[in-house]
């Protein structure tokens, strides 16, 4: 029974958080089609974010947003195309400064797919030799503090808000003296649903005692789907945030709404935007703060409805003043050409 109880099945079924995506977008989809009713668009959210494709909902270049961002704002970044050979990669790694480690990540994709760390050549090797898209060569931001910072901006407004904030803790075992590598991993509910890549990735280390007290970082990319803790700190909300927020937002040209994913060095430093962002997610973007362990699941369900509200009122305002819907056949292409990539 304790083995049954303690299987993937329940440890899933007893937080929310880990339930499918359609489950929690189900009653949403609904709320989107009467939106997209009154809109007379399906595709009305792309009006959002008229400087992003599709609003970011989908199919955008996370390298086009990223250029974007103020310069002080961001980390050292590189579009690769997917027929650039290895050693040309290497070569311009080398050209352009970058120190190990860095991030490869698609240029088209989501919810932290096929974004990696890469420490050595070999590691950049392997993932060249299996990327069939375009991806991004950015670098590692070393800075201790990740958050996501979620900010929108109504366009007859001068001023923005910042409506959530979330601090990512990396998924991570500890170490008691005599449990070994991989007892600690499948110890941890949170550890134990990633055990298949898990498995894999420290294949030469899963025997191995940590001592006491001893961290181990299991995952160094801060994705919910990855096994990261997102963790509540809409505490952190303050009148100089959203101001320092709208300071920044107000650069990146057609943008008003979405989820800042960033790191930095202090709670100080968030407060006053210094900050380095790895990336800025539009409309598809959701407040992440609903994932903190034990929340209320209506209230994670209330949260998006006031989400899907406010991009149906930003993107009803934005289309007043000329911002044209996506037509049916563009918003189609676009999803195809997405889905697509993803299935290569």
């Amino acid at each position: 029974m304790k083995g049954i109880l303690k299987s993937n099945f329940f440890i899933k079924l007893k937080s929310w958080e880990y339930w499918p995506f359609g489950i929690l977008q189900a009653p949403i989809f609904i709320y989107w089609l009467w939106l997209s009713l009154k809109a007379r668009s399906l595709f009305f959210f792309s009006a959002s974010n008229p400087g992003i494709l599709t609003g970011g909902m989908f199919g955008e270049s996370k390298f086009s947003v990223l250029e974007k961002i103020p310069e002080e704002n961001k980390p050292k970044s590189v579009l690769i195309n997917y027929s650039t050979s290895a050693e040309q990669v290497l070569l311009k790694l080398k050209y352009e400064g970058f120190q190990l480690p860095v991030i490869f990540k698609p240029d088209l994709g989501e919810r932290g797919w096929m974004v990696k760390k890469i420490n050595t050549e070999e590691e950049a090797r392997n993932y060249i030799a299996m990327a069939k898209w375009d991806f991004i060569i950015q670098e590692y931001v070393s800075l201790p503090l990740e958050f996501s910072v979620f900010y929108w901006r109504h366009p007859e407004r001068e001023s923005g808000h910042v409506t959530s904030v979330t601090r990512k803790e990396m998924l991570k075992v500890r170490g008691d003296g005599s449990s070994t590598l991989q007892q600690l991993i499948l110890n941890k509910d949170r550890a134990k649903l990633q055990w298949n890549v898990l498995e894999k990735t420290f294949a030469n280390q899963l025997n191995h005692k940590p001592d006491k007290g001893e961290e181990i970082e299991l995952v160094s990319i801060g994705n919910h789907c990855l096994g990261t803790t997102f963790i509540n700190q809409n505490h952190l909300i303050t009148e100089k945030l959203s101001a320092s927020f709208d300071h920044i937002s107000k650069k990146v040209e057609g943008f008003y709404f979405g989820r800042f994913d960033l790191r930095t060095a202090s709670l100080s430093d968030l407060e006053n935007g210094k900050v380095k962002i790895m990336e800025l997610n539009g409309c598809g973007a959701e407040p992440s703060h609903i994932y903190h362990p034990g929340a209320s699941f209506w209230k994670a369900m209330k949260d998006l409805f006031v989400h899907w509200n406010t991009i149906y009122k930003i993107s009803i305002a934005n289309h007043a003043k000329g911002a044209p819907y996506l037509s049916w056949k563009e918003g189609v292409q676009i999803y195809k050409k997405f889905k697509a990539l993803k299935a290569v």
